[in-house]
């Protein structure tokens, strides 16, 4: 069998026409002209008039995205997106976590038990979808479908697998057991999310302590420049760190409630280190930003030069890719950053100009970066400066968390406005956005993470 790559899963798939997203009828000019401020945009009356067809488009969704157990999908899951459309057919590890976080926070708002209970099943469902498919070893795999439970042929593979599931599981399975109000349901299960850590960092540790992507295959931010087309095993991304992170959190809290203090203990303790490194290795103190960093730092001199005596020691172990992506500002969605780095880092990075900052939410990557394009593509996906609302929400949240409410509520009004837009002028939602326009540049009709706008009212 031919191995599956994301690229072979993805090629193929259509690219979908640039529509830009243009002012409302009767829509007074000035409100398109302060988007780029850092206040908020809409009044209570034009923020309700926004919201309200989102709640509406996306309720009359959500039905559509519980699956039913098919195939090795024994349990009931949740879909990405409604049926017909890309990525519908597929359970992915992190678009899981968001999508079943946007659809528990409409049960919210819609008040609706009835989806609520509905969404405990999946989402749970989901997870033991991944988990009952781990390798012994605990790698789990990328991507399944009712077919094919390991369609990137992670724990099919005789040698372990350079990548494997980004860490969400203990997240999603925190996010599940909060709204069904009990943590029993996952004790036979815990185990494996333990194993599927070791195995992470078994398998992916640097010398410096930081996870690394074994290759560039499948890390969510597909063509992060950081890591995509690096050499295999070089680059310490920080949507990897923090995200490992984040779960260790997570299933900490889990064993807490499991009533199992040893593995409490033992995940806090690493994730504390693992925050530690973040901080130390990653803030770049010039330029008040965080970056991923490549780890490939080897001192070759007594293989290269053997005959003669090496001098003073190589003593960095890691060098900053110096490179501006969104994922900067994933220690402070985390919560990592000390204050006075999150401060910087927003005033000097973030509201400075518009190089982040962009008309219409936050762009992927810094415009002056010199790999910055706006071209669709779906294989890899753009991050390469789009609007992703994914995006979106990690900078909303860490404005929010340090203390930046009035900048946190201008992103929110900008992603309302961005998707309200959309919606009106091309009856669905997309994938990404053109960050000075608003033109809609890739696979109508996506969901996933866009549900996440509904934590932002």
């Amino acid at each position: 069998m031919t191995p599956i790559s994301r690229r072979n899963v993805l090629a193929g798939l259509a690219a979908s026409s640039a529509v830009s997203i243009v002012p409302a009828r009767g829509e007074e000019p000035q409100a398109q002209a302060s988007a780029a401020s850092s206040t908020a945009l809409l009044s209570v009356d034009e923020r309700r008039r926004r919201w309200d067809p989102l709640l509406r488009y996306f309720a009359a969704c959500a039905p559509q995205m519980l699956r039913a157990p098919d195939g090795v999908l024994k349990h009931p899951s949740i879909a990405q997106t409604v049926p017909g459309k890309e990525y519908s057919t597929q359970l992915w590890d992190w678009d899981t976590l968001w999508t079943s976080q946007g659809l528990f926070r409409l049960a919210a708002l819609q008040h609706d038990e009835s989806l609520k209970q509905k969404l405990c099943e999946h989402v749970s469902g989901s997870l033991l979808n991944f988990l009952e498919h781990a390798s012994p070893d605990g790698q789990i795999p990328i991507m399944m479908t009712a077919d094919n439970p390991d369609a990137f042929r992670i724990v099919a593979k005789s040698d372990p697998s350079r990548n494997q599931a980004k860490p969400v599981f203990g997240q999603l399975g925190l996010l599940a057991s909060d709204q069904r109000g009990d943590v029993n349901w996952l004790e036979p299960h815990f185990d494996s999310i333990l194993r599927f850590y070791d195995s992470w960092v078994k398998h992916n540790s640097s010398q410096i302590g930081l996870l690394v992507w074994g290759d560039d295959v499948a890390i969510g931010d597909d063509n992060d420049p950081t890591t995509f087309g690096r050499p295999f095993y070089s680059s310490a991304n920080l949507l990897l760190n923090c995200l490992f992170y984040q779960d260790l959190l997570a299933s900490a809290e889990l064993a807490r409630r499991l009533g199992r203090s040893a593995e409490h203990d033992r995940l806090s303790t690493q994730a504390d280190d693992l925050a530690q490194r973040i901080n130390k290795f990653c803030w770049d103190p010039r330029d008040s930003y965080y970056y991923t960093v490549d780890v490939q730092c080897i001192d070759r001199r007594r293989e290269l030069i053997p005959t003669v005596m090496p001098g003073m020691d190589m003593s960095w172990k890691c060098l900053p890719a110096r490179i501006q992506m969104f994922t900067g500002f994933l220690p402070l969605w985390c919560g990592i950053a000390p204050q006075q780095n999150a401060q910087k880092l927003i005033t000097t990075n973030y509201l400075a100009d518009d190089r982040l900052c962009a008309q219409w939410g936050a762009r992927s990557l810094s415009s002056l970066e010199t790999m910055y394009s706006l071209k669709f593509s779906s294989n890899p996906s753009n991050w390469l400066g789009p609007v992703w609302i994914i995006v979106n929400y990690f900078v909303w949240k860490a404005l929010q968390r340090y203390g930046y409410k009035r900048e946190a509520d201008a992103l929110a009004d900008k992603t309302i406005l961005l998707l309200s837009r959309d919606l009106e002028t091309n009856g669905s939602l997309n994938e990404y956005y053109h960050p000075d326009t608003g033109a809609a540049l890739s696979h109508k009709g996506f969901m996933d993470w866009n549900l996440l706008v509904l934590e932002m009212i």
